[in-house]
Parts: structure tokens; C-alpha cells; sequence
């Protein structure tokens, strides 16, 4: 069986490019092209390219899961012929030999589709491959972060969840520390959350942990929720928070007082010259005292 392939050129796409699907009585089926992951509600075009090699082109079918719902015999008068299947919608008038269009596309449209490719006589040859696709239901809104406070100290516990919207299939979440993903150990994983009659799944990932010093980059610490799904997906949400700082003021105060009394006990045990202190603590030169 041919080996598939992976092309990243706007959507991600499986398709079968490779020697192995040339056939020795010369159909060579020389790609399949299914979008791998497309979006609910919108049109999608599958391509299957072949060449006969000297042979006549008997008819093209398009299965999906087994079944058959599309047949292109150019003999016949007109050339295309469409079977109902559930979750199949075909564009007649944009598809052909060597595409498919299907538009829209429904949750029920995922699945395994093959291209098979034959013959006229003598031949009767027949070619086929098959590749598989998901139709994903975007959610219905961004990854939102609940549980947090507006300020963390140095030992306080952090206690987050990250929800996503509701999708098909469920959003994959990623936590972030200041940029950094958080370590397995720290992430609390829960089952998708399942409602609606078409079934779609909220997500949900914790992120628990005791607040460091490392975990404050310039008096900040930033926590950002990724949300995605394959490659048609990707939001993310991200919050900062601020650590406690020491109050100055009552600090201040205290060096004063203790500056305040050393000069009190110098003047009165070493009558002369003192070092007068300023409120860092570095002196800025010698008073003359006189008893």
C-alpha cells in the first residue's frame, strides 16, 4: 500500500504522491489529496491525479467508509453520477474526472476516503488509495482563565483552571509560566466536558503550584492558556500578576529612629565629632559638636 504523505500549504493535507501506486499494466495513480483537517461549513475539494499510460479511462468512484457517492464515467451522458450518502454534499458543476468538491461539509463528513481509478478493456485495471479526514467544529469561544488573584507572596498557592469553548474535537490546552511550559507535575488534567445534541466537548486543564521566587520575573509572574487543535486552531489567553512588595514607608521610619538614637548616645558618650547618616545608611561628612 502507498505510504502517505503530510504537505503544509494552507491546510495541512494527506495525499499519495509515491512509485509504489504505478501498477505494472500502467495506470499509475500518482496522488490522492485530502485535506487532513478541514472546518465545518466550508467547501472542500479532493483531488485524485492519474495517469493511464495508453489505456482508456473506464470510470473514477470516490468511497467514503466503503461506500460509494461519487462515479465519473466519461462515456456516459451526463458523465457524473452522485449517490446520497449522510454527511456528503457534492458541487456537481465544480467537480470532474480528477476532483471532488463537497460543500458545506458536516461533522458526519469525516472519515476514510478512496479514490479508485480503471480501465476499459482489455485491461479492466483498476488503481486506488485513501486517505483520511476530520472535520473539526472551531469552539465557540477563546480559552478563558478562572481562579486566579490579582497578587501573589512569595509561598502563597496558585490555584487556576483553563476552559475552552466548546469544539469538535476537543481543544488541546497547554499551560505557560512566563513563557515557559509548566512542568507535567503542576497540571491537573479532566476529562471533556460532553453537551448538545451534536456532542462537542469543553475542555479543561488546572495549573496548581506554590509561588517561588524564580516564578516573579521583574515583579511579574505571567500565566498563558494555549488552546489548539491540529493546525486550523490556535488562541491563547494570558494574565499577569503582580507579588507583594514590601512597604518603604514604615522601613524608612525605622532607620531613621535607629539613626536618630545613635546620634543621641554618641553625643552623649564621645563628646566632639559624629558621623551624621543619611537614610541608606552612607555618611556624608563629620559635625562639630560642643559640650
Amino acid at each position: 500500500m502507498a505510504q502517505i504523505g503530510r504537505h503544509a500549504a494552507g491546510n495541512r493535507q494527506v495525499s499519495s504522491s509515491n512509485p509504489d501506486l504505478e501498477t505494472a499494466f500502467g495506470i499509475k495513480l500518482t496522488e490522492v489529496r485530502v485535506p487532513k483537517h478541514t472546518v465545518r461549513d466550508d467547501p472542500v475539494r479532493r483531488e485524485c491525479h492519474y495517469e493511464m499510460e495508453g489505456d482508456a479511462l473506464y470510470a473514477v468512484k470516490w468511497y467514503k467508509d466503503g461506500n460509494e457517492f461519487y462515479r465519473y464515467v466519461p462515456r456516459d451522458n451526463p458523465p457524473i453520477q452522485v449517490f446520497d450518502l449522510k454527511g456528503i454534499n457534492v458541487d456537481v458543476q465544480n467537480s470532474s474526472n480528477e476532483q471532488v468538491v463537497l460543500d458545506p461539509v458536516e461533522l458526519e463528513s469525516s472519515g476514510k476516503y478512496r479514490c479508485e481509478v480503471s480501465a476499459e478493456a482489455p485491461s479492466f485495471q483498476t488503481v486506488s488509495e485513501h486517505a483520511e479526514m476530520t472535520v473539526v467544529v472551531l469552539p465557540d469561544e477563546d480559552p478563558h482563565i478562572t481562579g486566579g488573584k490579582p497578587r501573589y507572596q512569595i509561598g502563597d498557592y496558585v490555584r487556576v483552571n483553563c476552559t475552552s469553548g466548546r469544539s469538535k474535537p476537543a481543544v488541546h490546552l497547554t499551560w505557560y509560566i512566563n513563557s515557559e511550559p509548566a512542568d507535567h507535575g503542576l497540571v491537573r488534567q479532566y476529562e471533556p466536558i460532553v453537551s448538545g445534541s451534536d456532542r462537542l466537548e469543553t475542555s479543561i486543564l488546572g495549573l496548581e503550584f506554590r509561588v517561588k521566587p524564580k516564578h516573579f520575573k521583574r515583579g511579574d509572574m505571567k500565566l498563558k492558556c494555549l488552546a489548539t487543535i491540529s493546525t486550523v486552531y490556535w488562541k491563547s489567553n494570558e494574565e499577569s500578576v503582580e507579588g507583594d512588595k514590601p512597604q518603604k514607608a514604615p522601613m524608612l521610619e525605622s532607620r531613621k529612629a535607629v539613626a536618630s538614637n545613635t546620634r543621641a548616645d554618641r553625643v552623649q558618650g564621645e563628646p566632639g565629632f559624629l558621623r551624621n547618616d543619611d537614610e541608606h545608611g552612607r555618611g556624608r561628612g563629620r559635625e562639630e559638636l560642643s559640650c
